[in-house]
């Protein structure tokens, strides 16, 4: 059998048990990503859901959160002024090489989960 996969439908990052109104201070005020209604009956697991472009991110709640290099990439448009931005913001920026057709760097939440954001080369 063949998979037929259609889109990308969501991304979770995990960050600490009750720390919902620092993650939507972050992903909703600074970003300025648009939360939306996670299910009733999910709600009880904390956490909160937004939409990115035609995807959603949901933010799960639990007891351990670990680093690692696991991460989302999106692309964008005017990625130089996305990153002077969220470095006026103070927020940790790691410079990635570019990748072919593509410029890039990565930055972390505060709760360390890495998000690279790519531009295409044209």
């Amino acid at each position: 059998m063949k998979i037929q996969f259609h889109r990308l439908n969501h991304i979770q990052l995990c960050i600490p048990l009750n720390e919902e109104s620092k993650a939507r201070e972050f992903y909703c005020e600074l970003l300025g990503l648009e939360e939306i209604e996670k299910p009733e009956y999910l709600k009880k697991n904390g956490g909160f859901w937004l939409k990115i472009a035609d995807i959603e991110l949901h933010i799960g709640a639990e007891d351990q959160v670990n680093t690692s290099k696991r991460h989302p990439a999106f692309e964008v448009k005017d990625l130089a002024q996305i990153e002077n931005q969220l470095r006026n913001k103070g927020i940790k920026i790691k410079n990635d090489p570019p990748l072919p057709h593509f410029n890039r760097f990565s930055f972390y939440d505060p709760f360390n989960n890495r998000i690279e954001l790519l531009e295409k080369i044209e």
